[in-house]
């Protein structure tokens, strides 16, 4: 390979490329082609395949591509050097890894296909590493001839001699039960290497879930069980890539602190993970990776979380002089509530009961004002998708009535794939040409990359794709208030960014409304004008506290989950304070749980 093509990344989407259905332009228009070389061919799949030895790097083929189905990246020189691994030839590619360390806790995190599952599967062994040589499976001697860092060398001389065990909770938790179909207590006694099972059961709260069969489980139970198994792996290295998704936020927190106490026992543990919240307090070090989505990913030198977290807002890396987002994201002193003028009611409820066999909701009078988003917050099985249904009238209250005085654009929590056509077709059928309009384009489906579905059918997106569509479809209805259950589940940050963005303008611009339910308190905190808190017990009873004002309520919140907040002394974000930490100690103390500016 030449120094040129180490540099030249081309890259082409095998669902997007299909050129049955074009005029073959990538071929046709290219300079190379034209001048007598086969830069661009159809391969044995009749898709196009592009030379990166002879590709210039002109650009006309993504512009004429039709499916927008062709990316080309020119990257820096010495970047070539630090490729890891390459799928295949015109396919995804990573450079560099993560920096594990004994007694901490290393946070990964960036877009979706960016690289982190891919780097933390190298690092632990399941997939060898190619530096580029696509194709070729090298020999362990000469994985650890190609690594320059004199740590990650340690670490895969480690490995490849087997003097290094590696623990590792996958991703797609949804495929465990295809490899046991006992009950779950069998499989955790089998799993013990730790005889630490009677602990990990009471901490994860799997006590009801043990004699169920793995496909039985729902899907928190199912991640906590997942995760039980990594812990009771008797390792050196652990990885848990996601091991949020599918938990509200008080089983987050439980899981954050068993990954903890893995750290406090000096193991390396390394975390993907999109939750900010968790990822601030459960990190000391972070690694954020760059690129572009299905194309090529970067992994940033390792940073203190602080910093990490701080740079990941803003878009920017300064030790790297990388811009990774046109737009910083930036936080106000005081919540927008608190300025605010007072805006008259665009809904409103009376006391409210609702009863699904043996669990109870009751929700207190309150009222919907223009030009506010709501958060709602609080444990799993406690009401919360119920209340939204009844104000979305998917569901009547048995006692108490809703007043509503304007159009509602509802997305529910579960999300229904089974459309047989494509993601273009459906916005023009809800939504008519509005998904044209050019405010609708520039704060919402540019900056969510909800055009690059466009011709992919429905029913094969994957979750976090699935997810932005629906969102789309409910911030482009024509109505007055928008209700999003759990906006958050499957998309990474960034998504989750442009998520917040988006709502507080199209809500401000526009005079309407938002009730936004999500276990992502760093959303809700960057979105919300009032909250409502959800107590209770779960799968019994629910009651509504609220609305509250943004301060009270998530002092309220933050206080059940006894953890607190601060302020950012650089980028005023929403930090959470270290366990026993000074300021923890002092904010407990003053019964100030939210925003201390110290």
């Amino acid at each position: 390979m030449s120094i040129l093509s180490a540099h030249r990344v081309a890259v082409v989407d095998k669902e997007n490329c299909q050129s049955k259905r074009c005029n073959l332009e990538c071929i046709n228009f290219c300079p190379v082609n034209k001048n007598g070389y086969n830069c661009i061919v159809l391969n044995e799949e009749e898709r196009a395949l592009i030379s990166e030895e002879l590709c210039t790097g002109c650009g006309i083929c993504v512009k004429k591509c039709p499916f927008e189905a062709i990316t080309i990246v020119n990257l820096p020189h010495e970047l070539g050097e630090e490729k890891i691994h390459q799928y295949g030839v015109n396919s995804f590619r990573l450079y560099r890894l993560p920096l594990p360390k004994v007694g901490s806790v290393v946070g990964l995190v960036g877009r979706n296909g960016i690289g982190k599952s891919t780097a933390i599967s190298v690092l632990a062994g399941l997939i060898k590493p190619n530096f580029g040589e696509v194709g070729k499976e090298l020999s362990w001697e000469e994985i650890v001839d190609n690594i320059r860092d004199k740590e990650l060398k340690e670490h895969f001389e480690k490995l490849s001699s087997k003097k290094l065990r590696a623990s590792f909770k996958p991703q797609y938790i949804y495929l465990l039960p295809q490899f046991w179909s006992k009950d779950v207590r069998s499989l955790i006694d089998k799993k013990d290497e730790k005889g630490e099972k009677n602990y990990i059961i009471e901490e994860l709260n799997l006590r009801n879930s043990l004699d169920k069969k793995l496909s039985e489980l729902s899907g928190g139970e199912l991640q906590r069980v997942a995760i039980a198994l990594c812990y009771l792996k008797d390792a050196e290295i652990y990885f848990f890539d996601e091991p949020s998704s599918y938990n509200d936020v008080y089983q987050r927190l439980k899981v954050s602190r068993i990954i903890r106490s893995l750290a406090e026992k000096k193991k390396a543990i390394i975390v993907v993970e999109h939750d900010i919240t968790l990822l601030d307090y459960l990190s000391d070090y972070i690694h954020i990776l760059y690129g572009e989505q299905g194309v090529y990913g970067i992994v940033s030198n390792r940073l203190n979380s602080k910093s990490g977290i701080n740079y990941l807002l803003d878009g920017y890396l300064p030790p790297e002089n990388v811009r990774f987002r046109d737009i910083a994201l930036s936080f106000e002193i005081y919540s927008p509530i608190e300025e605010a003028v007072k805006r008259k009611a665009i809904a409103s409820y009376s006391n409210l009961k609702k009863s699904h066999s043996s669990f109870t909701l009751s929700v207190n009078r309150g009222e919907i004002m223009e030009g506010e988003v709501v958060g709602i917050l609080g444990a799993n099985a406690l009401g919360k998708s119920t209340f939204v249904k009844m104000v979305a009238g998917v569901e009547k209250p048995d006692e108490g009535e809703i007043f509503i005085g304007a159009k509602i654009s509802y997305k529910p929590q579960y999300l229904n794939p089974a459309y047989e056509e494509s993601v273009q077709s459906l916005l023009e059928k809800t939504v008519g040409q509005r998904y044209l309009d050019s405010y609708f384009q520039s704060n919402l489906i540019l900056p969510l990359k909800v055009h690059k579905l466009f011709d992919k059918n429905v029913k094969d997106l994957s979750g976090g794709e699935l997810q932005k569509v629906a969102i789309t479809l409910c911030l482009l209805r024509d109505v007055k208030i928008y209700v999003l259950d759990e906006p958050s589940a499957f998309i990474d940050v960034e998504d989750r960014l442009v998520l917040g963005r988006a709502l507080q303008k199209l809500v401000k611009d526009q005079g309407n409304s938002a009730l936004v339910v999500d276990h992502d308190i760093f959303l809700i905190d960057m979105i919300a004008d009032s909250l409502l808190i959800f107590k209770g017990e779960p799968s019994e009873r629910g009651e509504v506290i609220g609305p509250l004002s943004k301060r009270e309520g998530m002092n309220l919140f933050l206080k059940e989950l006894e953890i607190t907040y601060r302020r950012d002394k650089d980028s005023k974000r929403p930090r959470v304070n270290k366990p026993q930490s000074r300021l923890d100690r002092e904010q407990k103390e003053k019964g100030e749980y939210y925003y201390s500016f110290f």
